[in-house]
């Protein structure tokens, strides 16, 4: 979606998916997803990320720009079976399974795969009911929009008469190795399911705000144990700077739980490493004897870095982007003094230049 920033902005999330991104997207050619997913992966190893997850379709060209660039995923083909009939629906969550078998433990292990209903409002409850358990017999672990803004709370507690996290659990969609995007509109309840099951949310501060979807309750999931990472959801940021949603996660925080303590610069710092690998079941997020070398070097020789009296404070609040100047996935150097080693930057910026003016 990286081809996409910028195309529309100032609009709540139903409008900006309707009106403009979904129309743009079903001109998508897979030549158009590599050119998007080389853009996107360059941009990441630049601002330090060594890993991410990502729900699209013709996923296949997004595992090969990750298998060339050198980075860890977690991928998935995304579902949406909302204004399909039968047949193209059950095709659709049938690719996302053959995907997820297909993929597992490619590019030398740093693919990870998932099955990935692109949201319970999105996917119906017949396909829910008949292709979970056939990931589970896969092995595979479940990613899903969750709880992002109130039209994805009040379908559901109207339909079923239960929360949209009940709801999941209901059809198994709450396990240990699960983890779901936003849970902007979260109550103590659901809160409290999510930590009971050991599910993930990864927080994405910046959508949250630019769409206006809410404030993710963080603290509160913090206190309650539930295991919270960082995510940047692509071209509704309209970066995918990690430092920077670190950041705007420390800043929203304090404001929803009108708290200055709260998502401090540890928790948010945790949030920016271990929790997001944790969540996506990567052996990586923190600097360990036999965890792979999975890191980044920030260079503090900067005015807005100095004086460094406290780092984790600095990564929290003041690192940016640009500060990175090395980068390392699985010990191999992507990204030596701001040179990336592993993609040539000026051909994927054309290309991702043409790709995006086509369209």
């Amino acid at each position: 979606m990286t081809l996409l920033r910028g195309l529309a902005d100032d609009k709540p999330l139903d409008r900006w998916l309707e009106a403009d991104i979904w129309p743009a997207e079903s001109e998508f050619e897979p030549e158009d997803i590599r050119a998007g997913a080389e853009l996107g992966v360059l941009e990441m190893i630049k601002s330090g990320t060594t890993g991410f997850a990502e729900m699209y379709f013709h996923v296949p060209e997004i595992a090969d720009a990750v298998e060339r660039a050198g980075v860890r995923a977690m991928l998935g083909h995304g579902i949406v079976t909302a204004g399909k009939g039968d047949e193209p629906a059950r095709a659709d969550a049938e690719e996302s399974l053959a995907f997820a078998r297909k993929y597992d433990g490619a590019a030398d292990g740093r693919i990870s795969t998932a099955f990935m209903p692109h949201s319970l409002v999105t996917v119906g409850t017949e396909y829910l009911e008949e292709f979970v358990p056939k990931a589970r017999n896969l092995g595979v672990s479940i990613h899903y929009h969750a709880n992002e803004t109130l039209n994805e709370v009040t379908p559901i507690a109207e339909e079923y008469g239960v929360r949209p996290l009940s709801y999941a659990a209901e059809y198994g969609l709450l396990e240990p190795d699960d983890f779901v995007a936003h849970g902007v509109h979260v109550d103590d309840t659901e809160i409290e399911l999510l930590a009971d099951a050991g599910t993930s949310v990864i927080h994405c501060p910046a959508s949250n705000m630019k769409l206006a979807s809410g404030m993710a309750p963080v603290q509160r999931m913090l206190e309650a144990g539930v295991a919270v990472g960082l995510g940047t959801d692509a071209a509704s940021n309209n970066d995918l700077s990690m430092l920077g949603e670190a950041r705007d996660a420390a800043m929203l925080g304090k404001l929803a739980a009108d708290d200055a303590s709260a998502v401090d610069a540890e928790a948010v710092v945790r949030m920016l490493t271990a929790g997001s690998a944790d969540a996506l079941g990567f052996n990586s997020g923190r600097l360990a004897a036999g965890a792979p070398a999975d890191l980044a070097v920030i260079d503090l020789e900067s005015a807005h870095l100095t004086p460094a009296h406290d780092l984790v404070s600095h990564l929290a609040y003041a690192a940016r982007a640009d500060d990175v100047r090395h980068t390392v996935c699985d010990g191999q150097v992507l990204m030596r003094d701001r040179e990336v080693q592993t993609l040539e930057e000026r051909a994927v910026l054309e290309r991702a230049r043409d790709a995006a003016t086509n369209l």
